[in-house]
């Protein structure tokens, strides 16, 4: 595993699903990235992750890119759409050829595993030709360590955080390990702002990473923000679109949750200040003295 050199240049990202519009909860992952990225003389890139049609709701994606827009987070070059990449997606699964299996399981046979995949289907090298079969990578059971810049080092296998990961659908789609590996080497992607609700597909993230001969990130893994009854804020537990007419109480709301108590600012100065204040707020993340995942009540107003 090789992190990206100290002296190269900073490439962060943003990358939604296009499955609703932007909530709360994805609006502080996205101020995350954009704060560390720029606090650090960074590019910020924003990558729409449509490989999932059913599950994508039309318009959603423009809606997202109008929606940071308005609140100044601008990104830099061209969007990258993961709906026009599915020949770099092929040429990496060509790659690792020698170390797929054919996977015929359905969540019914899975569910007693409690979403750990138990390797049923390893030995399955050939696409059977009468049933439905998804496309999986063998991964191994020794454990893979990488740095999190607020967590410390990380020591997970990647059997232990859902085992062997999908990387083609059943109905042909792509899966987003495979997607989000092979693009972020396709930019050059040197950090990776997220939230701690991904932190389980990191260890499969950097297994391909080494497969596929790809730099690994830094990874900074952020708190996520919950729901009144503890839950994370998501398009499946219907969280509202955000009302991009209420640009100040937003950031500020967003920079709270991020650890950061902003003066009242409009919003292009919020947004300035934050950038300043960041890298000494990651300190602080780092060393535990920013509560961990809060609610949406008590966010500043």
């Amino acid at each position: 595993m090789d992190n990206p050199p100290s002296d190269m240049p900073y490439i962060g990202r943003f990358a939604p699903s296009p499955s609703g519009p932007l909530h709360f909860g994805s609006l502080v992952a996205a101020l995350g990235s954009y704060l560390d990225a720029r606090a650090q003389g960074g590019e910020w890139y924003v990558r729409i992750e449509d490989i999932d049609p059913p599950r994508e709701q039309p318009g959603a994606a423009d809606e997202i890119l109008r929606t940071l827009d308005a609140l100044g987070l601008h990104w830099d070059g061209e969007v990258m759409w993961q709906s026009q990449r599915s020949e770099a997606y092929e040429a990496a699964l060509d790659a690792l050829r020698d170390e797929l299996f054919y996977c015929t399981c359905t969540r019914a046979d899975l569910r007693p595993f409690a979403g750990v995949y138990p390797g049923t289907c390893r030995a399955r090298t050939q696409m059977p030709l009468d049933t439905p079969s998804a496309i999986r990578l063998r991964t191994p059971d020794s454990a893979l360590t990488f740095l999190d810049r607020r967590l410390g080092e990380q020591s997970l296998t990647p059997t232990d955080t859902g085992g062997d990961p999908i990387l083609r659908r059943k109905d042909g789609l792509w899966a987003y390990q495979l997607a989000v590996v092979v693009d972020d080497g396709a930019q050059g992607i040197t950090d990776v702002v997220r939230g701690n609700d991904l932190l389980n597909t990191t260890a499969g993230q950097v297994y391909l990473q080494t497969r596929l001969g790809l730099p690994t990130p830094r990874y900074l893994h952020l708190p996520v923000v919950v729901d009144a009854e503890g839950r994370k804020l998501s398009k499946q537990n219907h969280a509202p679109a955000i009302d991009v007419t209420q640009q100040r109480p937003l950031l500020r709301a967003a920079l709270q949750a991020l650890g950061l108590n902003a003066p009242d600012l409009d919003a292009s100065a919020l947004l300035k200040w934050g950038v300043a204040n960041w890298l000494d707020n990651i300190t602080q993340l780092r060393s535990g003295d920013v509560p961990q995942p809060i609610t949406e009540q008590g966010l500043a107003s």
